[in-house]
């Protein structure tokens, strides 16, 4: 009986242990390692926002970024990355156009996809419009136009990601992006691991739109959306395709808000995004994890596009900001770039 129960815990054991193992071992790295992508959203949206891209990359830790090819300056920051071949650059796949004023539409042509935009001829403002307006078939024709536009340019894009996240608001749309990038063999952005700060951020969203409708109750569960629960298969199908896949995501530093009474300008919306930034680093588990920012450097123009500059100026001080280098090196938490990503994942298939 006792060595019965003694082999029942060593297969537990086991088990436990290569259930544990993170996409950053499968790819070569050791076990406990910390690897991050540090990544700019939203290059080619404006001039404003390539230049906080730029800076963020040269002048800060931020190593990675991706293009929305239907936006006005997308053409200029893919001569940027023409110019700096070593640049982590993907593709910011773009299905919505979220502003009031500035809108973009798609490349397909309106007559090609009528369900991707609005009244005004261009893209839905929300996800949600999406999701209600757009076929399957619709979003993946885009989605290639959007690929074949950075080809055509001469630009190879180092992953796909989503805009707004809205390849994630279907299990159609999620298909069809999977099938994208396996088509072309480029990396897409799928979070299929622990997945540790995504539960964390989908729950302090959840609870920020309760607090606002004052449904929220201490200690109330929260559940999180079905996306979550799927997306370890998810991202085993990713892995047997041959493309890398990510331990984890965080994605909501533009949520961060200052504290009540504080004064809204550029030294507290800095010192706030240092402090929550190396909040999130301290709360990093082993594996690959990717951090989303935003960051611009805005003109006087950019307030007729967003609202949201300050929180986008804050990303960009905080990258460029010494201390969070150095959080880094002190808790060796190692840079990596879809790039390396990438070239493990091809390796392994040798």
């Amino acid at each position: 009986m006792k060595f019965s129960l003694f082999i029942t815990f060593i297969l537990l054991a086991f088990s436990m242990k290569v259930e544990a193992q993170t996409y950053a071992e499968k790819l070569g790295w050791k076990a406990g390692q910390k690897l991050l992508i540090m990544h700019v959203d939203d290059a080619g949206m404006s001039y404003d926002s390539n230049q906080g891209a730029i800076q963020a990359m040269e002048n800060g830790i931020a190593n990675s970024v991706s293009i929305m090819m239907p936006c006005p300056w997308a053409a200029s920051f893919v001569k940027y990355v023409q110019a700096h071949p070593e640049t982590d650059a993907g593709l910011h796949l773009t299905l919505t156009s979220e502003w009031k004023d500035y809108r973009w539409h798609p490349l397909s042509g309106i007559p090609a996809v009528p369900g991707l935009v609005d009244e005004e001829g261009a893209m839905w403002h929300t996800v949600e419009l999406v999701a209600t307006h757009a076929s399957p078939d619709e979003v993946e024709q885009e989605i290639r136009q959007q690929v074949e536009r950075a080809l055509r340019m001469g630009y190879q894009p180092t992953h796909l990601d989503s805009h707004m996240g809205t390849l994630f608001a279907t299990d159609d749309f999620l298909q069809r992006y999977i099938k994208v990038g396996v088509d072309y063999d480029i990396p897409v952005m799928l979070p299929g691991g622990h997945n540790t700060l995504l539960k964390q951020g989908y729950r302090e969203q959840s609870i920020r739109r309760l607090k606002e409708t004052g449904q929220y109750k201490e200690e109330m569960e929260v559940p999180l959306p079905e996306a979550v629960s799927k997306a370890g298969a998810v991202g085993e199908m990713v892995w047997d395709a041959g493309l890398p896949v990510l331990d984890d995501l965080h994605t909501i530093s533009g949520d961060w808000t200052l504290a009540e009474g504080k004064k809204r300008n550029e030294k507290n919306i800095h010192e706030l995004k240092v402090q929550k930034f190396k909040e999130l680093f301290e709360n990093m588990q082993p594996g690959v994890t990717m951090v989303i920012v935003h960051c611009t450097d805005p003109t006087e123009v950019f307030p007729e596009i967003s609202s949201s500059g300050l929180s986008r100026k804050g990303d960009l001080l905080a990258m460029m900001d010494p201390r969070l280098k150095q959080y880094l090196k002190d808790n060796n938490i190692q840079l990596t770039t879809w790039r390396e990503l990438k070239a493990r994942r091809d390796r392994l298939e040798k």
